[in-house]
């Protein structure tokens, strides 16, 4: 869903503005900045951003405000950490707003589409790195595959529940025709996460900060 200003009424921009503005600070205090001094680190970071923001220009709507895309939260986490995936997501947002016209409602699609994705992702992520064994097959799988398929279905719980606090539509409507297919959306975005990380894990291990050789690959 990229929310459209409309549907928005006053008070939740205000509300959405200011959880934004918070979330802007901590990731600015909190993002290791001093990795973007390596050239290699920053290109990888830019060519990220722009390969979620053409894949988020790759969608189909059925309303003003309803529309299906893949996300990349979870792969943006797994390679960079939470808060330059949410510094990125951002950056989408605003070409995806730039192109729209829908700044009003830029707070609230970072928080929607930006936030949540990632924040579950994290959590998967943390979850499966402090409980579970330091094995390949359980990075991959749980953080790439279930951990994209979750964060997707989560933007489309999210988004779903904004929207029926906003009274932009009915919960009705959006269980019918919008929640269901997004639902299913997200084996599309597991699948295609779970291939993308598979390769860089393979080919590129130093471009996913969260996978160590050492740990992951160490002799038994």
């Amino acid at each position: 869903m990229n929310l459209v200003s409309a549907g928005i009424p006053a008070v939740w921009r205000i509300l959405t503005w200011i959880a934004f503005a918070i979330l802007a600070l901590l990731t600015w205090r909190r993002a290791a900045w001093h990795m973007m001094r390596s050239a290699e680190n920053a290109n990888v970071f830019l060519a990220a951003t722009f390969v979620v923001l053409g894949l988020w220009l790759i969608h189909a709507g059925i309303q003003p405000g309803l529309e299906f895309h893949l996300v990349g939260a979870t792969a943006l986490t797994l390679m960079f950490g939470p808060w330059f995936a949410m510094f990125s997501l951002a950056l989408v947002v605003a070409g995806i707003t730039a192109h729209t016209g829908q700044y009003a409602a830029y707070a609230a699609n970072v928080l929607v589409m930006g936030a949540v994705p990632v924040g579950v992702s994290w959590a998967i992520y943390r979850f499966v790195d402090r409980r579970l064994p330091n094995n390949i097959f359980v990075y991959i799988f749980l953080n790439s595959f279930f951990g994209a398929g979750f964060a997707a279905a989560s933007v489309g719980l999210a988004s779903t529940a904004f929207a029926v606090l906003c009274g932009t539509y009915r919960f009705g409507y959006l269980l019918d025709n919008y929640l269901v297919y997004y639902l299913l959306l997200a084996w599309a975005e597991s699948f295609n996460t779970g291939m993308v990380i598979t390769l860089l894990v393979v080919y590129r291990p130093q471009w996913i900060s969260t996978f160590d050789d050492g740990r992951y690959l160490r002799p038994r």
